[in-house]
This record gives structure tokens, C-alpha cells and sequence, in this order.
């Protein structure tokens, strides 16, 4: 099948490769290169990566809703678009250019999670599954009509950046499954009462409000690992906790108070147990174990810590 194929960061890789090893690929477009990192070096994007090294054809446009887009992807005369985390909204125009439309690898069970944010919101709210789905394309966030989903367990401690990990080659297996059985498939109506959204994480979804419990403050810390960190004030500046556990409460102080359990633990007082870092870092500081931060903060038991902004 020809295919044109759209999209961005590492998430898409997979899909990419699986469509260069079954099919034939007509044209790849992803985003313009954007600077990153500390020192903000200008860097191709991973799809752009992986397709000039396969000697295809890219295009980076700043605004697939400019009026000339739909008739230059037409001229790839390709049969199906496949999207994966591209990074814009397509209008109805784009998605029509390919012969059969455009379908979506989307990393969440649909109509739950629609957005840009679908595998961080899962583990933040709590979720224990989620999956893949691949829907036919239409104008609107992620509610056109579902061709195949696959479930996942999410596990205990999986972050965000884990689990992407993991639904990124499971994406890549649905979408082989639903091209090899496009002709057979009866697209099936989402449920729009069923929808739930999960807009792209802001920096102040990390921040921690230590009056919540700490299992809600856990499932925080891992569903904004990677990005953008779950943080919180602490005597020694602003801190960034990449990994954390839950563990009983005794006692009776007061939220953001370091207190030690029975089984010689500092952690964090929360509204319904304690909080204990395993990995945290300071601005600008690499990344430690939580006793080495306390020894090197000279923190213990009665200090205070508090949620950023408070």
C-alpha cells in the first residue's frame, strides 16, 4: 500500500519502521526542526531522523491548514495517510488527500482520552489500563470512527515516559493489523458520552499539592516523568521528584511536614499518608537518591515542604 506518513517524536518511530518494512512509503512529513535542550541546539525531529536515513522524501510545513497543503500531498497519489503524535490538528482537506483517507494510532482506548496528553492523564488519574486504538480520520480531537484497539495493563510504577515506550510498538502492531485488514473492517461510531480529554501537560501539572493523598501525589510523579517533572518547594529551592512511593501516615502534622516512620523512611505528610522520594533533583543539579539530598540539604524530620506557588 502507498502511504503517506505523519509524524514527530520518538513515539512515532515504530510505526515508521513498521510501514518501511510492509509498505511503500510516498512521503513523511513531520515538524520543522526546533530548538531543544539546555544550550538550545537546532534538532531534526526523530521521524525526520529515522526517514533521511532511509533516503525519504520529508516535509516540514509550519502550518498544514495553509490553503496549497492538500493538493501537494495529493500529488504523492497515495492511497492511505497514516498519523502518529504529529504535533497539529489536520483540517478535513489534508485528511482527504490520500485516496482512503488518513487513520490515527492513538495512545489511549477511545473515546477515553482524546488530546494530546493521552498516556501522562492516564496514569495521573489513576488509571490500571489503557491501550491503542486506530480510528478513520475526520475534523475533529481524536472522534472518528475506530477501526482496532488493543488494551494494556498500565503497571504500578510505570511512568509516562515507560509506558509510552511500551504503546508506541504495540501502536505499531495495530496499525500493521489494521492496514492488512482495512478492506474487512466495519468502522465502528465512538460513544461521545463515554469521552473523556487529555489536553498536553503544562508545566503546572507537575506542580504537587501536598494536601492531596499520597497516592494521587504518586501517580503524579509518574505521569509527568518524563515532562515536565513533578516539583515542590522545599528550604533548599525548588525540587524535582522523578520516582516516589506511598507508605502508611501515624501521624497527625500538617501536609508538606518530613516526618520518619517505623521503618526509618523520611517522607513527605500528605492528606492521606506519606509520600517518600526516591529520585529527586534540584534546578540545575543531577539527579540523586532522596537520603543524599537530605544529608546534603541538612533536612530532617520537622522541616517543611510546600507546593509551588503556595
Amino acid at each position: 500500500m502507498r502511504v503517506i506518513f505523519f509524524g514527530t517524536p520518538e513515539f512515532a518511530v515504530p510505526t515508521l519502521e513498521t510501514l518501511l518494512a510492509r509498505h511503500q512509503l510516498a512521503l513523511v512529513v513531520t515538524q520543522p526542526d526546533r530548538p531543544s535542550g539546555r544550550g538550545q541546539q537546532v534538532h531534526a525531529s526523530p521521524v525526520k531522523q529515522r526517514a533521511a536515513a532511509a533516503g525519504l522524501p520529508v516535509l516540514q510545513p509550519a502550518r498544514l491548514r495553509d490553503p496549497e497543503w492538500p493538493s501537494r500531498l495529493a500529488e504523492a497519489k497515495a492511497e492511505v495517510a497514516v498519523v502518529v503524535a504529529f504535533g497539529q490538528i489536520l483540517p478535513q482537506a489534508v485528511l482527504d488527500a490520500p485516496t482512503r483517507g488518513s487513520i490515527n494510532v492513538h495512545a489511549s482506548l477511545l473515546p477515553r482520552y482524546r488530546g494530546a496528553g493521552p498516556i501522562a492523564w492516564a496514569i495521573i488519574r489513576g488509571e490500571t489500563e489503557t491501550g491503542i486504538t486506530t480510528f478513520k480520520m475526520d475534523a475533529g480531537m481524536d472522534t472518528g470512527d475506530i477501526l482496532l484497539q488493543e488494551a494494556t495493563s498500565i503497571r504500578p510504577e510505570e511512568t509516562a515516559g515507560e509506558l509510552a515506550g511500551r504503546l508506541a510498538q504495540i501502536g505499531a502492531q495495530v496499525l500493521a493489523r489494521t492496514l492488512d485488514a482495512l478492506d474487512a473492517l466495519t468502522p465502528q461510531r465512538q460513544d461521545a458520552t463515554a469521552a473523556t480529554l487529555a489536553p498536553r501537560l503544562k508545566k503546572e501539572d507537575g506542580w504537587l499539592r501536598l494536601d492531596e493523598p499520597a497516592r494521587a501525589l504518586v501517580n503524579r510523579v509518574r505521569g509527568c516523568n518524563p515532562w515536565p517533572g513533578a516539583a515542590l518547594m522545599t528550604p533548599a529551592g525548588r525540587l524535582l521528584i522523578w520516582r516516589a512511593a506511598v507508605a502508611p501516615a501515624t501521624t497527625t502534622d500538617e501536609p508538606g511536614t518530613l516526618v520518619s516512620n517505623a521503618a526509618g523512611d523520611v517522607g513527605v505528610v500528605t492528606g492521606d499518608g506519606l509520600l517518600i522520594p526516591i529520585h529527586v533533583q534540584l534546578e540545575s543539579k543531577r539527579v540523586m537518591a532522596w537520603p543524599d539530598f537530605l544529608r546534603g540539604a541538612r533536612l530532617g524530620p520537622g522541616a517543611r515542604m510546600t507546593a509551588i506557588g503556595a
